[in-house]
Formats: structure tokens, C-alpha cells, sequence
């Protein structure tokens, strides 16, 4: 179902996915079935449905599919030309997708986030509203990114990396965490509140990280220690490529 407000170029949309409001898909794009471009935030459901007085709550409403007038609610969502959203995927309003974005299954994007073009969010990752995720990233499976995360160009972060935006939850104070150009992220990792990682930086799987990284290094361990410079771990995943070239040569 398509907004009548909605702007939509040569894109393939499944007949079974749903966009919302004054959503704009580009050109050469997809968007598989069972997803959800533009999906009203909180605070329009809020004004829309909770406090509009001819709402009828008396008789049960059957909301679960949503009329016209429904799905034309709400900013809608930006996707750029391109891009491949796969099913199950839940894109809310105010989101904005560059052009040549592929997505897995079951991705959520909450609302004012912004990803480049040319990124890669993995199947069942939760990007949680007001995120920056830059252009050239590749976030594989099973990633949480919460709100006031930036993530700059060309960044890797593996899968199950968890961020932070609190230091003593819950508080009322959120916290800013910065990942720089070129840094890798390994698998399993958690990226506490308020951290800068630092450009071409790496974290090595299953780190813990405390405090800011600085440029050009690798950390390892809990909590997280320099263990050595960036041009050292990119001789020894050289070495690493090499050895694996030469036994499917043999």
C-alpha cells in the first residue's frame, strides 16, 4: 500500500510492503515485501491517534491494515535511487537513505537518522533514531546503535557490536559516541558511552571499550588497551591473505 502523498521513481515496491506519508523512493530501487517505509513516529501516532477526539475507541478498530487515509500520515522517509531494502525491514519517518544502500531482513531505522550512500546495514540491526551513519560503511548482523552514535565514511563494524549512550543508565543524560573515517570494529564488541574511536582506528572482537581511542591504533581486551599501530595489523592481515592464497593454490 502506497501513500497518495508519496513520491515513488521506477523502484520495484512489493505488494506487501507498506509506505507512509510523503515518503519519496528513488529510481532503480526495491523495496521487498513486508516492509515499512516512512512509519510514523511516536509523537505523530501520539497527535494523530491518542488525542484526536473523533477517534472512536469505543468499537475496537482493526489497525492492523491500514486504510489510505492511514498510510498517508506522517513525513514519510527519503530513500535514494538504487538502494535494496529487503523484507521485514521498518524505516521510520524523518529517515533519510542514500543512494545505493542495501539492507538485510528485519532492519529497524528509527526516525531524524541519516545513512550515506553506498552502506551496508545487515539483517537485524537496530539503528534506535538520530543516528549519522556516513557513506562507504559496511554494518553486518545483529548490530545496536542508539541515538547521538556517529559513525563517519568507510567504517567495518562486525556483527553484534553493541553501542552505548548512557553511562549510568537510565539516566536523563545521553551521551555522544563517535566512530571515525576507516576504523573497524570486531565482533562482539561494546562501545561504551561517550568514546571517540579514532580514525583508521581498530577494535579487536569481543573488546570492551572505555575511553577514546586514538588514530592509527588497534585495542584489545577488557577493558580495551592499545596492543599495537594500525600498519602493524594490516602487515599481519597481509601475511594472513597470502597464506590463504597459497593453500587453494596447492
Amino acid at each position: 500500500m502506497i501513500s497518495r502523498k508519496a513520491s515513488v521513481g521506477k523502484a520495484i515496491v512489493e505488494r506487501t510492503a507498506i509506505i507512509y506519508g510523503e515518503s519519496r523512493i528513488g529510481d532503480k530501487s526495491y523495496i521487498g515485501g513486508y516492509s515499512i517505509i516512512g512509519y510514523p513516529s511516536k509523537e505523530t501516532l501520539e497527535k494523530i491517534y491518542l488525542y484526536n477526539k473523533n477517534t472512536a475507541y469505543e468499537e475496537t478498530q482493526a489497525l492492523h491494515y491500514p486504510q489510505v487515509d492511514d498510510v498517508d500520515i506522517g513525513a514519510g522517509a527519503v530513500i535514494g535511487s538504487q538502494c535494496v531494502i529487503r523484507s521485514h525491514v521498518v524505516i521510520y519517518e524523518r529517515v533519510y537513505i542514500g543512494d545505493r544502500v542495501k539492507t538485510g531482513h528485519h532492519v529497524l531505522i528509527r526516525e531524524d537518522s541519516r545513512v550515506g550512500d553506498n552502506t551496508l546495514i545487515g539483517s537485524g540491526t537496530i539503528v534506535d533514531g538520530h543516528v549519522a551513519i556516513g557513506s562507504g560503511v559496511s554494518i553486518q548482523s545483529g548490530v545496536y546503535i542508539p541515538s547521538m552514535v556517529v559513525i563517519k565514511d568507510n567504517v567495518f563494524i562486525g556483527p553484534r557490536v553493541v553501542f552505548t549512550n548512557d553511562k549510568y543508565p537510565p539516566s536523563r543524560r545521553l551521551v555522544e559516541t563517535i566512530v571515525e573515517e576507516g576504523a573497524v570494529i570486531g565482533a562482539n564488541s561494546t562501545i561504551i558511552a561517550g568514546v571517540r574511536i579514532g580514525k583508521r582506528a581498530v577494535v579487536a572482537a569481543g573488546s570492551i571499550v572505555t575511553r577514546d581511542v586514538p588514530d592509527n591504533m588497534v585495542v584489545m581486551g577488557i577493558p580495551a588497551r592499545v596492543v599495537m599501530r594500525r600498519d602493524e595489523y594490516e602487515d599481519k592481515k597481509l601475511r594472513y591473505e597470502k597464506a590463504s592464497i597459497k593453500t587453494h593454490d596447492l
